[in-house]
């Protein structure tokens, strides 16, 4: 039997469960979790906020493992050939058709209706289909990324999903050399989103966030600037924003806090004609008025929204960790590490953003 920790229903205590060691299909995985993260979205699982889960679940969609057994040959992205032992991660995202008019037309697989996720959209009834857990099963086909000898797991888990997901939010921003970048949220996301826009050359990185700990190392992250939100209206942060961009407002402004109220003041801050990415609301948090003549229109805003993150952005994110593994202190976005039996306390120390990154070790 394999420990796994259980949301058995939103605002419910997390349960540790055991469940059955994994039959091996043909083509499948079975990895001994190294570090699983918690994150946001674990916090709006925890209460209910996301349609269509089906309680109980694993969390835990972005994850390390060492590679414990395999159904026959399995290879990873780049076809090698997985052997016992491989530290490895995978794309959490699973089951896309990659035959909808989504998929083939539009070239937007995380718009697949039949895409399942780790974590998230799998019941604990359906197996170890999740990080929180001492195994982690992989079913035939899941993508796996096999780490190079550089690249540590804590390295990794550090960013999390907040990897992908910002690499994915700073490629729709499409951010030029010499711009200036406002990053709203200093979580994980926002964190590697400072990262990602220093990387694609912007000229000055605007981190907005809070507490003072997630401020600091925002500026550790990349931000030439970081503003707090706590000692601030958002009045005065959009005119300092101006203030330090010649009166027009941030080229790009990347939104990672998943605070509806937040687009609001985006908008206030992105100058005309300039890229306003969306990236934070991924639960419905409730409505946000807006203005549409003066926030969209008349200042001729390109607004572009950011859903979940396919193979590409794990992939390339994973590439560019590692060239720039040595440049940034990744590894110190780590505020604690959690067992299994601590997930409950982990899921309120992410909510109440007395941590920076949240991992879940099993056996700690």
């Amino acid at each position: 039997m394999v420990k796994a920790c259980v949301m058995v229903a939103p605002e419910k205590p997390v349960q540790m469960w055991e469940v059955a060691e994994p039959a091996i299909e043909q083509g499948a995985v079975v990895l001994r979790t190294v570090y699983s993260e918690v994150c946001g979205t674990d916090v709006h699982l925890w209460h209910g906020r996301l349609a269509g889960v089906p309680y109980p679940i694993i969390p835990g969609h972005v994850s390390v493992g060492r590679v414990e057994a395999t159904g026959g040959e399995v290879k990873d992205a780049d076809g090698q050939v997985l052997e016992q032992g491989d530290l490895v991660t995978f794309l959490d995202v699973h089951e896309n058709c990659y035959s909808c008019w989504f998929c083939q037309v539009a070239h937007a697989s995380t718009r697949c209706s039949k895409r399942r996720v780790y974590g998230i959209t799998y019941s604990a009834q359906e197996g170890l289909l999740g990080g929180w857990s001492e195994k982690i099963y992989l079913k035939p086909g899941v993508k796996i990324i096999k780490f190079p000898a550089t690249l540590t797991a804590e390295t990794f888990i550090s960013g999390g999903c907040g990897l992908p997901t910002a690499f994915h939010a700073v490629e729709r921003a499409t951010i030029h050399m010499g711009d200036t970048v406002v990053v709203q949220g200093t979580g994980p996301v926002g964190l590697c989103a400072c990262v990602f826009a220093r990387l694609s050359g912007a000229l000055n990185v605007i981190a907005i966030g809070a507490p003072a700990v997630r401020l600091g190392m925002a500026k550790r992250m990349g931000a030439d600037c970081v503003i707090g939100i706590e000692d601030t209206t958002p009045a005065q942060r959009a005119q300092a924003v101006r203030d330090m961009t010649g009166g027009r407002g941030a080229d790009v402004v990347i939104e990672a806090t998943g605070v509806p109220q937040a687009l609001a003041e985006g908008t206030d801050m992105v100058r005309d004609a300039g890229i306003y990415a969306i990236a934070g609301q991924y639960t419905d948090a409730g409505n946000v008025t807006l203005n549409p003549h003066r926030a969209i229109n008349k200042k001729h805003l390109d607004i572009r929204g950011v859903w979940g993150t396919d193979f590409s952005h794990l992939y390339r994110a994973i590439l560019m960790l590692n060239k720039h593994r040595d440049a940034f202190p990744w590894t110190d976005m780590i505020s604690r590490f959690y067992g299994l039996d601590e997930a409950g306390q982990a899921l309120e120390d992410v909510e109440t953003g007395r941590v920076v990154k949240a991992v879940i070790k099993p056996g700690a």
